[in-house]
């Protein structure tokens, strides 16, 4: 019985050291591959993040403006006010940086059936051909 386990282990064979390099070889191209693309998936996604953030913020900033008659002068919007006043539940934090919340203002313009969200010295016009927020008269 011994000689026959001695035998046994005798014939089992494993990998050569060329099979095993060639191996990690192709991992590491894979990996070369993967990681510039999973890279830029994760700054698309942040970019993306960042976007719906300030698109939140502008949704809230067009309530706020909606709910208060919009003034002909326009208004102007603190993201903490829009926080505060329940248009935003909570700030958004910035993408990546948990602890660094969206702050500034938007500011809101109207031009004749124009109107011009600004935040982050980026423009947001809307045309409207009817006045915003009024009622349908097909009811």
């Amino acid at each position: 019985m011994l000689e026959r386990l001695k035998r046994r282990f005798k014939q089992e064979k494993g990998f050569t050291l060329v099979e095993l390099l060639a191996v990690i070889a192709i991992l590491g191209i894979i990996l070369a591959i993967a990681i510039p693309s999973i890279g830029n998936v994760i700054d698309n996604s942040k970019k993306d993040a960042d976007q719906a953030n300030v698109d939140l913020i502008l949704n809230a900033a067009r309530l706020a403006y909606l709910e208060e008659g919009q003034p002909d002068e326009g208004a102007t919007y603190t993201v903490s006010d829009l926080n505060t006043k329940g248009y935003l539940a909570e700030v958004p934090t910035e993408p990546g940086n948990e602890e660094s919340v969206y702050s500034g203002e938007v500011t809101v313009s109207k031009s004749g059936t124009k109107i011009t969200y600004q935040f982050d010295g980026a423009a947001y016009p809307e045309d409207t051909d009817a006045e915003v927020g009024s009622a349908s008269d097909d009811t």
